[in-house]
């Protein structure tokens, strides 16, 4: 079944796509992710979606992070997402533009303790197309909410990667779609050709 989509209502999300995630996820560049998003992202931004950038980033000494937060807590004293350091910024190739907002979270999902659902309802979006590193962390957690929220969820599969191949495969194949539709960064240019 092809891909309908309304572009106005439609929002693309780029997520986690950050120097130091993507150096510790080798299935990222192994899969060619950047230069796929870059593709999609031209075709969002020509189609009028909004754009929107996920990142993870913590205050130098990591004042967010809970002891009892097991993913956190492990990387303090690592430098690591840290706030103006380089390996926290987005990584070039997919570098944001003028206007297009940055969310920053201090937890796995892109809903949680942000502005994001404020932003997408401002725009009247109700349909939200994930791209994110990785597929087990904000992919996962930001499909749950946004599933539980009553959006139409498409997760761009060879947008996401994953430290475990294995974890990614489950997840595309058996968990994603019971919320989800799964499908390609080809097939949503196309379906936004479509609707122009």
């Amino acid at each position: 079944m092809a891909l309908t989509l309304a572009p106005r209502a439609t929002a693309l999300l780029i997520m986690d796509y950050q120097n130091d995630i993507l150096e510790g996820t080798p299935m990222a560049a192994e899969r060619g992710i950047l230069g796929r998003a870059g593709a999609t992202l031209a075709a969002a931004r020509a189609a009028g979606l909004l754009v929107g950038y996920v990142v993870v980033r913590f205050r130098p000494g990591y004042p967010e992070v809970h002891d009892r937060n097991k993913l956190f807590s492990a990387m303090r004293g690592s430098g690591r997402l840290v706030e103006g350091m380089p390996g926290a910024e987005i990584a070039a190739a997919v570098a944001p533009q003028p206007g297009e907002p940055v969310i920053v979270k201090r937890r796995v999902g892109a809903f949680f303790n942000t502005d994001l659902a404020t932003i997408l309802g401002a725009r009247g979006v109700s349909t939200l197309a994930l791209a994110g590193v990785s597929t087990s962390g904000v992919v996962l957690s930001t499909l749950r909410y946004a599933a539980d929220a009553d959006y139409e969820v498409l997760v761009l599969e060879d947008l996401c990667a994953d430290r475990s191949p294995e974890a990614h495969r489950a997840l595309i194949e058996q968990v994603f779609p019971r919320q989800a539709t799964v499908t390609t960064s080809d097939a949503f240019v196309a379906a936004l050709h479509g609707s122009s």
